[in-house]
């Protein structure tokens, strides 16, 4: 199984779980010219939708000439992406797709976007935490995938610079082998979780991480515009010894070394498969919701290949995947009310808290100044 680790990933996600109406993702056809534009005459890069480079399959005829396609930090385990990536190669078998650093953090897919720039090897797209998104939008090509319409005005750049794909609730992991089920925030200030208690990465980098401030924040009585209490809470979690400075990983969780995890609930659901005694709680009381984005890098070397990316994602049938993998699609409640929801997936999620809460776009800013200034600090 593919390690889980995405230490420095993906920054805040602050993006609401919603959707809204249905618009299905449909193939038309096209030219049969084999000309980069696969027959449009639109150059792929200055293409802000598919209805202004042509059609899909114009689309995925200049993609297939282009014959690649960059992704970066996309590991298996995350989210599904395994099979999502299988299931692009099985659809497109002429595009060769090369996935480089699976565990890199949103930051690094920026810093290796413009490292490689103008280079064969640089990445076509971005899988991102918001917080990065905001600090990068010149980084990024605008463009809204065909299903643009089913996607909550609150989960999207306005211009499609970038567009929220999936996402879920904050939570809690652990061992019940060793460790009780915790049923507030204040249990893990207890003597039953010494050096247990460990967060997916660093919060000034990492989406995960992030969020576990951001849940600690609201249990602990504060708000979205102080992320004070959620830091003061984890320098409790310090002091008291329990804290574990350890990224998480599959291989941390399947050895016992990290017994109980703040992560995304789909991710903290695949430790199943690692350790049969690992058990998932959303607490409860306020929940912390998000949605990581998906981009086109502007200096895309394949930007057919990209767009066509970002078409895929968005069909029915990979929104489906990625819900399979415990993660909720942005197109989820469109397509349940088109009736193309996988329902029985949708049926094992954990049950959602009755009231959570997301950072605006100025909330995740502040609330990651605020971390970058205080967080090391508060946790030595």
């Amino acid at each position: 199984m593919t390690t889980i680790t995405r230490r420095a990933t993906r920054a805040a996600f602050g993006m609401a779980i919603a959707a809204t109406a249905a618009l299905a993702l449909s193939a038309c056809s096209g030219s049969a010219n084999a000309d980069p534009s696969g027959g449009s005459g639109v150059d792929a890069k200055t293409a802000t939708s598919l209805a202004a480079f042509g059609t899909l399959s114009d689309l995925e005829k200049a993609a297939e000439k282009e014959g690649t396609l960059n992704v970066i930090a996309l590991p298996h385990d995350w989210a599904n992406y395994g099979k999502i990536i299988d299931a692009f190669k099985a659809k497109y078998p002429k595009i060769t797709v090369n996935e480089a650093t699976p565990d890199a953090s949103s930051a690094e897919e920026i810093t290796a976007a413009k490292t490689n720039a103008g280079l064969d090897t640089a990445p076509d797209v971005f899988d991102i935490g918001l917080t990065v998104a905001l600090q990068n939008t010149a980084q990024f090509a605008p463009y809204k995938v065909a299903g643009w319409k089913d996607i909550a005005d609150n989960l999207k750049e306005s211009t499609g610079l970038f567009t929220g794909d999936y996402g879920g609730y904050m939570s809690i992991g652990y061992d019940s082998s060793k460790y009780p089920a915790p049923t507030s925030l204040d249990d893990l200030l207890k003597s039953d979780y010494k050096s247990a208690v460990a967060i997916n990465g660093d919060p000034t980098q990492a989406g995960a991480a992030f969020a576990a401030v951001g849940l600690a924040d609201v249990q602990s009585g504060g708000t979205l515009d102080d992320f004070q209490p959620g830091i003061d809470f984890f320098s409790k979690l310090q002091k008291a010894g329990n804290l574990l400075k350890v990224d998480v990983t599959t291989a941390t969780v399947a050895s016992g070394e990290t017994p109980v995890v703040f992560d995304w609930d789909y991710l903290n659901a695949t430790h199943v498969a690692d350790n049969s005694n690992w058990k998932v709680v959303i607490l409860p009381g306020t929940g912390y919701a998000g949605y990581y984005n998906q981009a086109v890098n502007k200096d895309a070397p394949h930007p057919a290949a990209a767009r066509l990316w970002e078409e895929f994602l968005y069909s029915d049938d990979v929104q489906n995947l990625w819900l399979q993998g415990g993660a909720r699609p942005v197109r989820m409640d469109a397509m349940e009310k088109a009736g193309t929801l996988d329902k029985d997936a949708a049926a094992k999620l954990p049950e959602a808290p009755s009231d959570s809460v997301v950072p605006t776009e100025k909330q995740s800013t502040a609330a990651g100044t605020l971390l970058g200034q205080k967080w090391a600090a508060a946790v030595q």
